[in-house]
């Protein structure tokens, strides 16, 4: 049986396209099980209903933190998902829901952590004028963009880059690592030692 993804977005959903076009190629050994967004107008969940998956929405605005989570939570187990990935996923998740599936949420960041973390993180590259940049597959743990680093890529920065150039070429390398750690991370081959992942 093939394993389920579980996708959570915010916004437009580029890196669930990518993810979801490895998957429907068959470049991915597993199954997109559902696609989630916190914004049930997001571009990435009409995405998501064009390609044939199942797909969920719940408004987060107004709901305390802990139980919208443990709602996000309920509806992927009800959908067995095996592996959690965060695409856009605009929300910084409780501890009770990273316990629920404790190394098996990845995220992706448009930098090279532990640089850059947060929100803006092309703007703060460029802002601190740094040459090179890049992206970043890690596992979520409770705090921001702070969990065990599987890939990185790096993107040298040019001296005339605004943040919409540097951001288009972080993009590329953005869905073409994600796709090769989700296959990492699914295949097992990996052990956890500390802060370092190490490939077995």
């Amino acid at each position: 049986m093939k394993k389920r993804l579980g996708i959570l977005l915010s916004g437009r959903g580029s890196n669930f396209e990518a993810i979801a076009r490895n998957v429907l190629r068959g470049k991915l050994d597993c199954e997109i099980g559902f696609v989630f967004s916190n914004r049930p107008e997001a571009p990435g969940l009409a995405l998501a209903r064009e390609f044939g998956f199942p797909v969920g929405s719940f408004p987060s605005k107004g709901v305390q933190r802990a139980a919208f989570d443990e709602q996000v939570a309920t509806v992927l187990r009800e959908h067995q998902i095996d592996l959690v990935c965060l695409a856009g996923y605009m929300r910084l998740l409780t501890g009770g829901f990273v316990s629920q599936f404790s190394g098996r949420i990845l995220n992706i960041h448009p930098s090279l952590l532990p640089a850059f973390p947060g929100l803006d993180a092309q703007y703060q590259a460029l802002a601190h004028g740094v040459k090179v940049t890049g992206c970043t597959v890690h596992f979520v743990d409770e705090d921001l963009d702070s969990g065990p680093i599987l890939l990185q890529s790096p993107v040298p920065v040019a001296d005339n880059d605004t943040v919409e150039t540097l951001s288009s070429r972080i993009l590329r390398e953005e869905h073409r690592i994600y796709s090769e750690a989700i296959a990492w991370v699914l295949a097992g081959n990996y052990r956890v030692e500390g802060r370092r992942v190490i490939q077995t």
